[in-house]
């Protein structure tokens, strides 16, 4: 074990916005012992506090489903991957000729842009840090972006990728990673964070053999299976624990935690 790459949300952050001290504490373990870390998330690079202020980490973080690999300590981005504008605007057209009721916003690399009602809390504090208005009149070919958004209120994650994505496939790649909101994530085709983790990994000499990694979502997948020991949470979604293969237990009783303190006390898990 030389590199660990873990998910945040629903893996080590609770809905309480909670990392567990158990999991701090073997996280600090790893460290102790030389073992790389790195985050890997669909979230922005402006939601990435916990990991500071809990974790104390200011390594690198891949963020946004791989599409950014963000440095905390210098607060910029090393690289990213943007969509083109055009991709963008026909994707929400396909989209809203499938599903009209569906709502977008886009993750830029200065910002975030949302159409009215895609934040259904009126009294969200995202509301007071950006303003709800049309793409077309705020998203201009000068913006990175990052992410794509695509929310409905009807139905489950799952039904709506399996409505939507095939047919935007050819400009987007598409993922979820919300439990029970029917909210899309996309990127650019080929964009995944397994294929950006790999080139981390690459830059630091170590090989998918010696990385572990835990996730527990659609968006985890490439990288669980992609890792030579890839770790689903036993909380996670069915198709993230299929193709990992392996289980770490429940987010509840530390699974991240319990894997990891095993492989540095020399245990087979």
């Amino acid at each position: 074990m030389r590199l660990v790459a873990s998910d945040i949300d629903g893996t080590i952050l609770g809905h309480d916005g909670k990392i567990s001290a158990r999991t701090i504490r073997a996280f600090q373990a790893c460290r102790d012992a030389g073992v790389e870390l790195v985050f890997v998330t669909g979230r922005p690079p402006r939601w990435l506090y916990p990991l500071e202020e809990q974790l104390g980490h200011s390594g690198v973080v891949i963020c946004s489903n791989g599409a950014v690999v963000w440095d905390p300590a210098a607060g910029k981005p090393i690289s990213s991957t943007a969509l083109d504008i055009t991709a963008v605007f026909e994707a929400r057209r396909i989209i809203k000729s499938i599903r009209p009721d569906a709502l977008f916003g886009a993750e830029t690399l200065h910002g975030f842009h949302l159409e009215p009602g895609f934040i259904e809390n009126e009294t969200s504090e995202l509301l007071g840090e950006f303003t709800p208005a049309p793409l077309d009149r705020t998203l201009t070919a000068a913006d990175a972006v990052v992410k794509f958004l695509a929310i409905t209120r009807e139905g489950t994650p799952d039904e709506f990728l399996a409505e939507v994505g095939p047919a935007v496939a050819h400009l987007v790649a598409t993922t979820h990673s919300a439990p029970r909101t029917a909210l899309l994530e996309m990127s650019v085709p080929g964009i995944n964070k397994a294929v950006t983790l790999a080139k981390y990994a690459e830059s630091l000499g170590i090989e998918a053999a010696d990385v572990v990694a835990f996730g527990d979502m659609p968006n985890d997948i490439e990288m669980l299976r992609w890792a030579g020991h890839g770790y689903a949470m036993a909380s996670g979604h069915p198709e993230a624990i299929l193709a990992a293969g392996q289980q770490a237990p429940h987010f509840d009783d530390d699974g991240v935690a319990q894997i990891l303190e095993a492989k540095l006390a020399g245990e087979k898990v």
